[in-house]
């Protein structure tokens, strides 16, 4: 999920022969659109007709997302030329579906040839299976989702009208037709388009292409001055970490339920439990919650973060990290169990070795009570791809990543549109209202609560905490049951509109993460845009968010109030884009185009034969209106004379 798209929704008008609702890939069109009689596609026999036997090429092929597969785009890419573009009609599931690579981020996590070759490329295991690489693969014709079901039917009842095929040959003219526009400015890859966008000398300069990016979202426990950068004397950090983008084939489809949603909630729920406890009995070490963005961008925000430690850009440095433990893929499991990944070379060192083991051994304790158990998977596997790889690439850092998989993903959907609430099993009673739903605790949130107590409570142990406390610590399965509900199923809720109007996932996290953590103030809402103005407040320390607060009973107006908090926003840019190295082996350097608009629309159209008779007569009657205007203007004379009476009449 981008907080900056490169695509966007685009409402175009009415349905019916006009305007329809799209949603664009990253497949350009021509600047003035591509247009083709449209087929729906009903089956992979149907492909024979728009690839070789219809008489009508190019073709706009509709099919529904069970057809969707690796095996009919490639076919269509192979017949480019007959083919003008695909629209894809979100529906039904396939039994597994992964757009990405079987090895995600292969070239930017830790495991290379100079690391442990043996491990690198995911030669001992294949983490994504299932995954065929359809999002990288290069289409000469847009791919567009349609999102309304309404001009689905629309679409289709045209194409039976005008153009379905009947004993083997297709119905006369007109024809049912459909054009998509999606123009992008980018060209070639990174290197060019930022070349270019930097040489645009003109008044009002046009950037070709952006980069990818964001912002990470980041809190400490006890916060630090956000101006003094660099090493802290005498303090040690435990970083608590999670991803918050996902990506799929279709920009807009891209929910993550799994992939991402599932580790940013269960974080989420683990630092609301521990607020209380690091309040009254502070733990020794400092614990950061960080969600990264960018990650399934060959990790742009971990990396990002790392390297504004080595360069003292970030308020702690490398040798303050004490430990990591991230929370990755915990939604989809078989059984009791989640596993507990490491890095098998980092603990070739003794040191390294004893402390992932002393964190192994305050998660499997911190689940005591529950109905879950933390198991490790053994150390002569690597790390799944995950943001922790970066900070090893820098220095050999204890730490664990925590997820439901032994080997390889769990996910069958991996950075799929099929990633969604349905994939988590979020079901809810008929009977119940919206409102009713979002308070309603799914058997996925208890799961889900579950493992953010246990995460919550190992974090507590992680950073030293007085064991009196522990049991105390407990996530809220109200709490997680709600953003589940708000992340997946329907983002306009009560309880996000509470927090933030926003639905810029960063700034959905950044406000929700204040809410569960900070302190609401009496500041008016001008006093929490100066805080600094005021003798007991400080900026330096903390950031203040005017939250939108509630609507109470019997009334119209929400109590709104102040939240402090140590929340922080922090640039998540790829530092290649810093260093001008747009080229880079080290840093991820992914871009999207610009573009003004994507839209679409369907019309009939004329035979070509009508169509140059239409010229024809056309033509005809411009040189024939020619040569009248011709033969008037020579005559003018003649035709527009007027007769003079003579001077010297009489009467």
């Amino acid at each position: 999920v981008s907080d900056n798209p490169a695509g966007e929704e685009a409402g175009c008008g009415n349905p019916g022969l006009g305007w329809l609702h799209v949603v664009c890939d990253c497949e350009a069109t021509s600047i003035s659109g591509d247009t083709g009689v449209i087929h729906v596609l009903e089956s992979e026999a149907d492909l024979e007709w728009p690839l070789s036997k219809g008489p009508n090429p190019p073709y706009m092929v509709l099919l529904e997302s069970s057809l969707f597969t690796k095996s009919i785009m490639m076919k269509m890419k192979n017949a480019s030329s007959r083919v003008a573009g695909v629209v894809v009609v979100p529906k039904t599931s396939q039994p597994e579906f992964s757009p990405h690579t079987t090895c995600p981020n292969e070239n930017t996590g830790v495991y290379t040839e100079t690391y442990d070759h043996n491990l690198a490329h995911c030669n001992t295991t294949v983490w994504n299976p299932r995954g065929n690489g359809l999002s990288y693969e290069e289409f000469d014709f847009p791919v567009f989702s349609l999102k309304e079901d309404n001009e689905t039917e629309v679409i289709k009842q045209c194409y039976f009208d005008h153009n379905r095929v009947v004993n083997g040959s297709g119905l006369q003219y007109p024809l049912c037709a459909m054009q998509l526009f999606s123009h992008m400015h980018a060209v070639t890859d990174t290197a060019t388009c930022m070349r270019r966008s930097s040489m645009d000398f003109s008044t009002s300069p046009v950037m070709v292409c952006d980069p990818l990016g964001g912002y990470n979202v980041c809190t400490f426990i006890r916060p630090y001055n956000s101006t003094a950068f660099g090493h802290k004397e005498n303090e040690s950090v435990v970083i608590a970490a999670a991803r918050l983008d996902s990506r799929a084939f279709f920009l807009e489809d891209s929910t993550g339920a799994e992939g991402s949603v599932s580790g940013f909630v269960t974080l989420l729920a683990a630092a609301q439990a521990l607020r209380e406890a690091t309040q009254e009995a502070p733990p020794t070490r400092n614990i950061l919650f960080a969600f990264f963005h960018g990650e399934v961008f060959d990790y742009i925000g971990s990396s990002r973060m790392v390297y504004d430690m080595k360069n003292n850009m970030f308020v702690i440095d490398l040798d303050n990290v004490h430990s990591i433990l991230e929370i990755g893929q915990v939604a989809v499991r078989s059984g009791t169990n989640l596993f507990l990944h490491s890095d098998p070379v980092s603990r070739r060192n003794n040191t390294v070795h004893d402390e992932v083991t002393n964190l192994v051994k305050n998660l499997q304790s911190s689940t005591a009570g529950l109905n879950l158990s933390f198991v490790e998977t053994g150390f002569s596997q690597p790390l799944p791809p995950s943001s922790f790889q970066r900070f090893l690439r820098a220095r050999a850092i204890p730490g664990i990543v925590l997820a439901d998989h032994q080997t390889d993903f769990n996910n069958r959907y991996y950075e799929s549109f099929y990633d969604n609430a349905a994939h988590l099993n979020l079901t809810y009673p008929s009977n119940l209202s919206p409102e009713e739903q979002l308070e309603f605790v799914t058997d996925t949130a208890k799961s889900l609560t579950e493992v953010a107590t246990a995460v919550a409570r190992a974090l507590f142990k992680q950073a030293g905490g007085n064991n009196s406390q522990v049991n105390k610590i407990n996530a809220d399965p109200k709490t997680v049951t709600q953003m589940l509900y708000g992340f997946l199923v329907r983002s306009n809720n009560s309880w996000f509109q509470s927090s933030h109007q926003a639905n810029a996932l960063t700034y959905l996290v950044q406000y929700l993460l204040a809410n569960l953590t900070g302190t609401a103030t009496n500041l008016t809402q001008s006093q929490c845009k100066k805080p600094d103005e005021l003798p007991n407040e400080s900026t330096y320390l903390y950031s203040y968010l005017w939250v939108q607060g509630v609507v109470p009973p019997n009334s119209t107006q929400r109590e709104s109030f102040c939240v402090r908090t140590a929340v922080r926003l922090v640039k998540a840019v790829s530092p290649a884009f810093d260093l001008g190295d747009y080229v880079s082996k080290e840093y991820s350097t992914w871009t999207k185009s610009q573009w003004k608009f994507i839209k679409a629309r369907i019309f009939l159209v004329a035979s070509r034969d009508l169509e140059m008779l239409t010229l024809g007569v056309g033509v005809a009657v411009l040189f024939t209106s020619l040569l009248v205007t011709y033969f008037v203007s020579t005559k003018a004379d003649v035709l527009f004379s007027s007769v003079r009476e003579p001077n010297n009449t009489a009467y």
